[in-house]
């Protein structure tokens, strides 16, 4: 009897899973909620969260706790993001965790004597390190909006740091790079090795008791048990043996907001995104606004016209970004209602030539710094509660430095700002004055945390990973849901490009652009580089003729999974 028993628990769990996710299709699919991350673990963290009772934001804080654990990359307690929030009633909400400069930070911290900018200085050195947001916006969110315990949201995350979980090929591959670091990245070296002085095989089990520690007291003490104490002890002892600037003062001062978001409107949808220090929402906002001016009926998709006309979006919205956005507690004049109006896109727009490549000048705006070790996932409960939250480390792995008591990874988030005031080149420095270093600023950040609603419910719920390219690739993926009808599947892997105005150049992922539309394109004034892959897109969308939602992980992602139920 009790064989017959788990041989009719196994069936229903068979029939369950190709009734919700058909082998056939890239899709996921369901009724009381969905969950995609970069992890399939951090994923079915955030489900049980929804199966328990909780809302979006629980599940969310859940899954950005468990992928600091399965997902080191990005996934963190050590650097800082933004979340996006769309409640069940239609209104809208964000909250703003990015890092902080130190009060020690001076305009010159990464300059030399005659005031160059010493290079590396601001991405692969301590003094890099931004103070952390990521445990105070996920403490402030569950404070406003969650409805679990916090200390049932944080122990899933514990017990995979302190019990393991399997070694995956993805991650084994990072830790054979990471043992061939030089002995200046000495944490990063044994960060995933046994505690016997070898990496961690495939399929074995991994585990991280000193991280499963400090989680441990974020469960029990909320973020004081980072903010404050022997984690907040620890931080200071490690900056002042390593030569960093961040101590206990920071970690105390430090303060999540919750801002009001973006708001724009594209034929029939609803677009709420994040504002500054965000410049991604700006961005997407002013690039949908010019599309939408655009004729797509007789522009076909991803033709040598609509790659031009896409690509010169683009080049406008990052020459804006560069010249305007900031910190808003630092610059309250940025003008972010005239770069989102309808006017001003109209403006732009009268001055795209669709013949030819306009010409992007360094002497008048630039390009900011911006890494790629960055994560989304997106959530939405049984109620209707989305959520979609950026998180990252900056660069991949952050600065690779971390206390060995402590278990996570440090942030190079400081490499955001402008390093050196007024100089700008064709090469990517920027000088303009709002994002300058300053003590308790933000720097500027491109994630692009996006919710787009129809008939004040969620219907795309979306966003990625990729530094700069992310506002791109969310736009590219907004655009493909809400003008040409896409399937979340095919909208995220449909071809992407990107232009950031300053290198001047349009990068294309490899094999997806024919070599007649590049052909046409050089011909237009455009300069082409192929990259391997643009973005690594977590997107969720409601099909209201099944009544279901529809989730999607982006195939470039090892290890990421889509989990509905």
């Amino acid at each position: 009897m009790k064989k017959s028993k788990s041989l009719i628990i196994l069936f229903i769990g068979v029939v369950s899973h190709f009734l919700f996710h058909s082998p056939l299709e890239a899709q996921t699919y369901g009724k009381n909620g969905m969950v995609v991350s970069d992890n399939v673990l951090a994923s079915e963290v955030g489900i049980d969260i929804l199966k328990k009772g909780g809302n979006a934001i629980d599940a969310s804080i859940a899954t950005a706790f468990a992928l600091a654990v399965t997902h080191p990359e990005a996934g963190n307690i050590g650097g800082g993001g933004f979340i996006v929030l769309m409640k069940s009633d239609g209104k809208v909400t964000t909250f703003d965790f990015r890092e902080k400069a130190p009060l020690g930070a001076t305009p010159d911290l990464f300059q030399d004597v005659y005031g160059n900018l010493i290079v590396g200085s601001n991405h692969e050195t301590i003094k890099a390190v931004g103070v952390p947001g990521t445990v105070a916006g996920l403490y402030l969110a569950h404070q406003e909006y969650g409805s679990l315990p916090w200390a049932e949201l944080v122990q899933p995350a514990v017990a995979l740091a302190e019990n393991g979980f399997p070694m995956t090929w993805g991650l084994y591959q990072v830790a054979l790079r990471m043992s061939e670091l030089d002995d200046s990245f000495e944490f990063m070296k044994n960060y995933f090795q046994n505690g016997e002085g070898a990496v961690v095989q495939p399929g074995e089990i991994w585990k991280q008791p000193a991280l499963g520690k400090t989680l441990s007291l974020i469960r029990d003490k909320g973020q004081d048990g980072f903010y404050k104490g022997e984690v907040a002890e620890e931080i200071e002892a490690y900056m002042k043996a390593n030569g960093g600037i961040i101590t206990k003062e920071d970690l105390e001062k430090y303060t999540a907001i919750e801002r009001e978001p973006l708001k724009s409107r594209y034929k029939n949808f609803d677009i709420y995104t994040m504002p500054p220090p965000s410049s991604g929402g700006v961005a997407l906002i002013e690039m949908m606004n010019l599309m939408e001016l655009a004729d797509l009926k007789k522009i076909e998709f991803n033709s040598t016209a609509y790659v031009h006309l896409v690509a010169e979006a683009m080049r406008r919205a990052f020459a804006d970004r560069a010249e305007h956005l900031g910190d808003p507690d630092f610059n309250p004049d940025i003008p972010v209602d005239k770069l989102i109006s309808k006017e001003f896109a109209k403006m732009r727009f009268d001055n795209i030539d669709l013949s030819k490549a306009s010409l992007s000048d360094s002497s008048l705006y630039g390009q900011l710094y911006d890494g790629s070790s960055t994560t989304h996932f997106s959530v939405v409960d049984k109620d209707g509660n989305a959520v979609s939250m950026t998180y990252t480390l900056e660069h991949s792995y952050g600065v690779k430095m971390g206390s060995s008591k402590l278990g996570f990874i440090f942030n190079n988030e400081m490499g955001d700002f402008n390093p050196v005031a007024g100089l700008t080149n064709r090469e990517g420095l920027i000088g303009s004055n709002p994002n300058l270093i300053a003590p308790e600023k933000r720097m500027l950040s491109s994630m692009t945390p996006t919710i787009v609603a129809k008939d004040d419910k969620p219907y795309l719920i979306i966003g990625s990973p990729g530094g700069r390219t992310i506002i791109n690739t969310v736009f590219q993926t907004v655009l493909n849901v809400l003008e040409f009808d896409m399937r979340i599947d095919k909208a995220i892997e449909a071809m992407k490009i990107h232009h950031q105005w300053l290198p001047d150049e349009i990068r294309y992922e490899r094999h997806l652009l024919s070599p007649d539309t590049r052909e046409a394109l050089e011909k237009m004034g455009h300069q082409l580089r192929a990259v391997n892959n643009l973005g690594v897109l977590m997107g969720i969308t409601y099909d209201p003729r099944l009544k279901v939602y529809v989730g999607a992980a982006d195939s470039a992602s090892n290890d990421g999974a889509a989990v509905g139920y």
